[in-house]
């Protein structure tokens, strides 16, 4: 198993460095190794979002925080109606195997055992 793992991380790596065919006019496509840079030049532009605009990260934070409460909310709503649906134990179901013993058939002093 380990072998695949590492021959499709090999062969991925192989795949990054390969020409593709060109477009219908005769312009070469934008390489996979150009698009993985230009996706982590994009993830490097939106995580300096907060730096250029602070009034968008304060929105977004606003918006999380609200997410939160209401998924808290929905979560503490879904648990009260299960806990209303099979929260209640059942009381007529006996279990085990040793009977109940009623108190006035027991011995008033346990015996000594003879030694």
């Amino acid at each position: 198993m380990g072998f695949l793992i590492r021959a499709a991380f090999w062969f991925s790596l192989v795949l990054l460095f390969l020409p593709l065919s060109t477009g219908p006019d005769g312009e070469t496509q934008i390489s996979p190794l150009q698009a993985l840079f230009a996706a982590r030049e994009a993830v490097g532009d939106i995580a300096g979002i907060c730096e250029r605009k602070p009034e968008v990260c304060e929105t977004g934070r606003a918006a999380m925080q609200t997410i939160g409460v209401r998924a808290r909310e929905s979560a503490r709503i879904a648990y009260e109606v299960l806990d209303q649906q099979f929260g209640k134990p059942d009381t007529e179901t006996s279990t085990g195997s040793v009977p109940a013993v009623d108190q006035d058939d027991l011995p008033a002093e346990p015996a000594q055992p003879a030694h």
